[in-house]
């Protein structure tokens, strides 16, 4: 399986190359956002690939946008490149599989983060101050414990080699404006509660999610970029679940657990070897089949 690790679309606009997208202009009202197979970790961009992942992230997110359109209206237009314009289809080589046309909004600089148990940069907290984003919470709760109800826990979107800042709920407005706050902090915490609810018949936890979103001209709030992936949330098997321990997963918790057990410098990217390739892949793929009941189209 071919690996894309990066797109070249010269005849389209290229806004941005993000951790994972490329993001390229087509027209006044629509985007291409185009998932490559590059992999991220504590925010750096590893050298490598992995084959194929870039296709199943854009297929679970068109997977959870159909799910979850009852809550909340999203930017997808469409993913057939046959339907896309012919300055896009010149490309179908490169993007088939892996791209999204989307409506242009205006992205909220925040990233919408919704815990449903204690984890990752939450557990740290916890443990040193009782809280997580500032948020008081019960005393006594152990790592991967579920939360009493699900937290709206932002952080700021940093640059790439920058780290996001987990940041008090209370902060928002003072960024996006009180009533873009209020309507992002509802939303996400009940995406995710469908999400969760959804994932948990199917033997999978959401422990954790970040959502994207977006105003319209007309001032309504959209879901954007990705949604639910394993890139962009916390999977762990529920038949496995224990809490007071760090859990088996089927995300990038795997890669995080190498690069921790190689001292990695969290600084600068470095070549993945092929069995933590194929087995981040594996990972990916397990998340999707159990999620949807199909395999991804790789």
């Amino acid at each position: 399986m071919s690996v894309v690790t990066q797109t070249e679309c010269p005849k389209l606009k290229l806004i941005a190359r993000g951790k994972v997208r490329d993001l390229y202009e087509v027209d006044d009202s629509s985007l291409l956002f185009v998932a490559t197979d590059r992999i991220s970790a504590f925010d750096v961009i590893m050298k490598n690939g992995i084959p194929g992942k870039g296709k199943i992230l854009t297929q679970l997110s068109v997977f959870w946008f159909g799910l979850l359109a009852d809550v909340l209206p999203n930017h997808l237009i469409t993913t057939d490149i046959s339907a896309m314009p012919s300055a896009v289809q010149e490309y179908r080589s490169q993007l088939e599989g892996r791209v999204m046309l989307v409506k242009k909004v205006k992205i909220a600089p925040i990233e919408a983060i919704v815990r449903g148990y204690v984890a990752g940069s939450g557990w740290a907290e916890y443990k040193k101050k009782g809280t997580i984003c500032d948020i008081s919470l019960p005393t006594g709760l152990v790592e991967s414990s579920k939360l009493p109800e699900p937290l709206f826990t932002p952080s700021t979107k940093a640059e790439i080699g920058e780290h996001d800042e987990n940041i008090h709920p209370s902060k928002v407005p003072q960024i996006v404006g009180e009533k873009t706050a209020t309507e992002m902090a509802q939303s996400a915490v009940q995406l995710y509660v469908k999400a969760r609810d959804y994932a948990m018949e199917r033997g999978i936890i959401i422990a954790d999610t970040k959502f994207e979103f977006g105003v319209d001209a007309n001032g309504q709030l959209i879901l954007a970029d990705e949604v639910l992936t394993p890139d962009s949330s916390r999977f762990w098997p529920m038949d496995a679940y224990a809490p007071g321990r760090s859990q088996s997963s089927f995300d990038k918790q795997y890669l995080r657990d190498y690069l921790d057990s190689i001292g990695f410098d969290k600084t600068n990217g470095i070549e993945l070897p092929q069995d933590v390739v194929h087995n981040t892949l594996e990972k990916y793929i397990q998340a999707f089949k159990l999620l949807t009941g199909n395999d991804p189209v790789l």
